[in-house]
């Protein structure tokens, strides 16, 4: 079965909107709950309603409804604080988002981790049907250049098989919070470059200082709460690409989870960023 306002690629679809009834999950044997609420509103209570409606109303009528059945609840790495150690583990303090997104994620995942479920949290997860993270990256290229905050630091980037494997697996795992990442982190800078590359773009990147990012992510927010037009930088963003963050994946390797994809094996594939980039000509809907 597969639950949503759309079906999915796999499965019965049983229609359920996460903001507005609870799921009907009669016949589940596992859950595996995927639901959120994502992009860049313009910000403001509107914003933080929205993604409350979804992130932790909508999961509180998940957790009402799994009634004592095994549960995956896919979180993300968004919701740790974003100053700290360079190597994140799952004890890292989850507070002072910089986003509604990142708040209302860690709010559910208390409510998660409180019912006893596995909780996932991967990070910038990326592969087949990914309408968010290299697409926007393509997106950002301005003149044959594409602005990077600050100079190369280390991520943590999920292959979606890899986070796939383990939501298979994880119904087993004992109850609690698993970072899930690919194998190694990487270099920004060269992840950049290699998706470009692979997009057959000759755009080169171009350091901006971290403050000057950050001062035109505040700007462009204020303007957004004036226009109510979606921000189109964020701190939130600049934050992600400005600095180290590496999962530390100890806690899901001592369960037997083995990523085995990477970025190479996506900027090989058929349908990888050189489709993205053609997708994001002419404009991308950020709804």
């Amino acid at each position: 079965r597969c639950l949503g306002r759309r079906p999915g690629p796999v499965g019965r679809h049983v229609p359920w909107d996460a903001a507005r009834t609870a799921p009907d999950l009669a016949g589940a044997d596992v859950v595996v709950h995927f639901a959120s609420a994502v992009g860049d509103r313009p910000p403001g209570r509107a914003a933080e309603r929205a993604y409350r409606a979804v992130n932790v109303d909508g999961a509180a009528w998940v957790l009402d409804a799994v009634a004592g059945r095994p549960l995956v609840w896919v979180s993300s790495a968004s919701v740790y604080r974003p100053q700290g150690a360079a190597l994140v583990t799952e004890d890292h303090p989850t507070d002072g988002q910089l986003s509604a997104y990142g708040r209302t994620k860690a709010a559910g995942g208390v409510l998660a981790l409180a019912a006893a479920a596995v909780v996932l949290r991967p990070r910038a997860v990326y592969g087949p049907g990914d309408p968010h993270l290299l697409p926007r990256l393509l997106q950002a290229r301005r003149g044959g250049w594409l602005p990077v905050p600050g100079p190369d630091v280390r991520l943590s980037l999920t292959a979606v098989e890899n986070l796939a494997d383990a939501c298979l697996s994880a119904p087993v795992w004992p109850a609690g919070a698993y970072n899930i990442a690919d194998a190694r982190p990487y270099s920004r800078d060269a992840v950049l470059r290699a998706v470009l590359a692979a997009a057959g773009d000759a755009a080169r990147l171009a350091h901006l200082p971290a403050g000057l990012a950050r001062a035109a992510a505040s700007a462009s927010t204020a303007w957004s709460g004036l226009t109510r037009r979606p921000p189109l930088l964020t701190r939130y963003a600049v934050d992600q690409l400005a600095r180290d963050m590496v999962l530390d994946l100890g806690r899901a390797l001592a369960q037997g989870y083995r990523p085995r994809r990477d970025l190479a094996d996506y900027l090989a594939a058929p349908d990888g960023p050189g489709r993205a980039a053609r997708g994001t000509r002419g404009g991308h809907d950020r709804g």
